[in-house]
């Protein structure tokens, strides 16, 4: 029998603890950064770490309103910053809803029913998803450039069109969701089917109230890679009004005049929509994430 001497054991509490803390100062750093940007007078990215006179301009700005300075002048909010998040929030909501939907029906597809040659289609889903969207940026340009001249809605400068390119990053969460589904007891699909429940009522009543806890982990990843894509946005998203937080925030930086302080608010502010969604469904992300891989 091991015995730790109580100094010993002190000694390592307070390493483990010291390198937690600084692992985390390192971690935090640049957002404390960004935050202290946020709150300096004027727009410069240099500075010290405490603003000296702390401002809320830039946060007055970036919520839409009017700020008046000490001299009297009056400055105008430059962007939409609201209207650009409400466009990522939704576009986020709309996408991440359609990935969940289509990734939980399918993957269920595939874990429970008999399909000629589903292993050749998984496995085709997974060479699809090793490739990023952003290689096909030409094709899905042409592609919604000829159906804007059918449709606006599905051309060029529409959310709609942004929604459908991101739908098609569901087949990594196939793989997530049907993993959790083959974790299951097939024992509850056969007492289902004795009680006369046919594969979707199987579905709707057993399956979708045990993977609420992986349906929230892929629900929360999708709308975290879609509120926070750049590339696929800015190649689709021409007006400034359609534009959202992650696509419209680039114009604080323009070529002539480099905007660090409003756009360091607007930053802070592009990951309040994450947050809130993380917090919501905070309770089923520790259970999905252990469970969600552990068959394939």
């Amino acid at each position: 029998m091991i015995v730790e001497r109580p100094r010993d054991l002190r000694i390592k509490k307070i390493a483990a603890h010291g390198f937690m803390i600084i692992f985390l100062i390192l971690i935090l750093f640049p957002f404390f950064m960004v935050l202290s940007i946020s709150f300096r007078e004027g727009n410069f990215s240099v500075g010290s770490i405490i603003p000296q006179n702390p401002t809320l301009e830039h946060w007055v700005l970036a919520f839409g309103f009017d700020y008046t300075r000490d001299d009297g002048s009056v400055i105008s909010p430059p962007y939409p910053v609201m209207l650009w998040m409400w466009n990522s929030i939704k576009i986020g909501l709309a996408a991440g809803l359609g990935v969940l939907a289509i990734a939980t029906i399918s993957a269920y597809a595939f874990s429970r029913i008999r399909i000629k040659g589903k292993a050749a289609m998984l496995d085709g889903l997974f060479l699809i998803q090793m490739f990023p969207t952003t290689l096909a940026l030409v094709a899905i340009y042409a592609i919604f450039d000829a159906l804007g001249e059918v449709s606006p809605v599905l051309g060029l400068d529409s959310h709609m069109a942004l929604i459908l390119i991101y739908l098609a990053g569901v087949t990594l969460h196939i793989w997530t969701i049907k993993g959790y589904f083959d974790s299951i007891d097939t024992a509850l699909d056969k007492a289902a089917a004795i009680d006369g429940a046919t594969p979707w009522q199987t579905f709707r009543h057993i399956f979708l109230p045990l993977a609420v806890p992986i349906m929230s982990v892929v629900f929360v990843l999708a709308f975290i890679g879609f509120i926070n894509d750049y590339p696929i946005a800015s190649v689709l998203i021409r007006s400034e009004s359609q534009m959202t937080l992650a696509v419209g925030s680039r114009l604080y930086l323009n070529e002539f005049k480099y905007l660090w302080g409003d756009f360091a608010a607007a930053a802070i502010l592009s990951g309040l929509p994450i947050t809130v969604v993380f917090l919501i469904a905070q309770r089923y992300l520790v259970s999905g994430l252990s469970d969600g891989a552990v068959k394939g």
